[in-house]
């Protein structure tokens, strides 16, 4: 059950009292444990869909001084580039810094927004190919809810395979909805295309909680039921590219994986054949 707070547009127009503020237009918590939310654009911020960039609050008052520090950590942003606001997906942890307290948030509020974006899973970063692989555990999947919405994706690729491991199924609600949604909104039909929206092939699985598909991705590549299930021979160096972003041990396993498929990382500078954001854990 997700819990979802209307834009108020009167409390969105506020003047922001925080240094680089955004203010937030709305808020859903799918779980005790994820939520993710919107805020208003810099007019100024360009970016490629599938980067991040640093947000935050600001910390508490120096017990001596009374001065505040910013609280900022790397979001991925999970709205397409072309989006008119900005969607971030989040985790709560009761005694983090951050977002013990982020997960509070609520409609009018502000955060600390740094325009400055980077990232390595964007196309650029990647040789052509003729299919993608999207490969995410927990909020790893947040640059992927922006390239999914990117017509680039599917302009690059005949077919768009999306894993998500989470531990439990509530945990994969974001992205079964976000997928659901994409392929049934009209405007995105008529933005990208059905036929393209038709290229998705959603993968879930859990680690804890039963359900359908179990196992951490890596196992069910390595045994290959994964290519099993999903009809596909296996993974090619000339014709499959991958983006992982996931728990460090997600990224050094499928690292592994995939170069033994012969594929190799890349970069902005130096487009490889798959790539993995390095400034996410979690």
């Amino acid at each position: 059950m997700t819990e979802q707070t209307p834009v108020n547009t009167q409390t969105a127009k506020a003047v922001p009292t925080l240094p680089d503020a955004q203010t937030v237009t709305s808020v859903t918590h799918w779980t005790d444990h994820l939520f993710s939310f919107r805020v208003t654009r810099p007019a100024s911020l360009r970016f490629r869909s599938g980067e991040f960039v640093m947000i935050g609050l600001m910390g508490e008052p120096h017990p001596e001084t009374g001065k505040q520090k910013p609280l900022l950590r790397a979001y991925s942003i999970a709205s397409p580039s072309w989006d008119e606001e900005l969607e971030f997906y989040s985790i709560k942890v009761q005694d983090g810094p951050l977002t013990s307290r982020l997960q509070h948030i609520k409609v009018g509020d502000e955060i600390i927004l740094r325009p400055k974006p980077v990232g390595t899973l964007v196309h650029d970063a990647l040789l052509p190919g003729k299919r993608i692989w999207f490969f995410s555990t927990g909020t790893g999947f947040a640059p992927f809810a922006s390239l999914l919405r990117e017509p680039e994706t599917y302009e690059n690729y005949d077919e768009v395979v999306v894993t998500h491991t989470c531990r439990n199924v509530a945990e994969l609600e974001y992205s079964r909805k976000l997928i659901e949604d994409l392929q049934n909104d009209e405007m995105m039909q008529e933005l990208i295309g059905k036929e393209n929206l038709a290229k998705i092939r959603y993968y879930p699985t859990t680690t804890r909680e039963e359900s359908p598909k179990m196992g951490r991705i890596t196992t069910l590549l390595e045994d290959g039921t994964m290519f099993r299930d999903l009809g596909i021979d296996g993974i090619s160096v000339d014709t499959d590219r991958a983006m992982v972003c996931g728990s460090m041990g997600l990224n050094v396993d499928i690292k592994k994986v995939l170069e033994g498929f012969g594929l190799e990382e890349g970069a902005n500078s130096d487009p490889k054949h798959y790539v993995v954001e390095k400034a996410f854990v979690g």
